[in-house]
């Protein structure tokens, strides 16, 4: 199953997501993830790189990349599309290719504001423990909720946890 993950810049979020579930996957899942409108040479944020290294998620190949690499002829199906912050899950997306199912899970930036590194460096643990709850959830689902007629409403009740 192919599952991309949506955010504004793809720096953090997105990206903690695509790691977490690449490595917790199994081999049934395989993740991605996309900006909407990533800043020019944007690249992962290093707190979110050094949270997940420190979990023994790899971080091997991750960069910040733009949500029209997906809406292409060529692009990988996704099976279901994901946004992880409220800016992405607002705006209007590309047509994808397969009509995939949607969900919107909403996290906080731990990149956002001007607070110590410390403060920011917990920020992200918490995100990538939050993820890694909901991505546990979803791995384990019995085989009949990831087909692709109930995906959607799997995933959107996922979000209620």
């Amino acid at each position: 199953m192919n599952v991309l993950f949506l955010c504004t810049h793809n720096s953090a979020r997105s990206i903690v997501a695509e790691a977490l579930l690449n490595a917790m996957g199994r081999g049934r899942f395989h993740a991605y993830s996309a900006g909407s409108s990533p800043r020019e040479n944007q690249k992962p944020h290093p707190l979110g790189l050094q949270v997940l290294q420190k979990a023994g998620i790899s971080i091997e190949g991750l960069r910040s990349k733009s949500w029209d690499e997906f809406a292409t002829p060529d692009a990988p199906k996704m099976d279901l599309i994901i946004t992880v912050c409220d800016n992405a899950a607002g705006e209007v997306c590309p047509i994808w290719p397969g009509h995939p199912a949607t969900a919107h899970w909403g996290y906080a930036d731990p990149s956002e504001g001007n607070a110590p590194d410390a403060e920011k460096l917990e920020a992200f643990r918490k995100t990538v423990h939050m993820i890694r709850r909901r991505l546990e959830l979803m791995i384990n689902l019995p085989a009949d909720k990831l087909e692709k007629a109930v995906l959607q409403s799997t995933a959107r009740e996922l979000a209620k946890d």
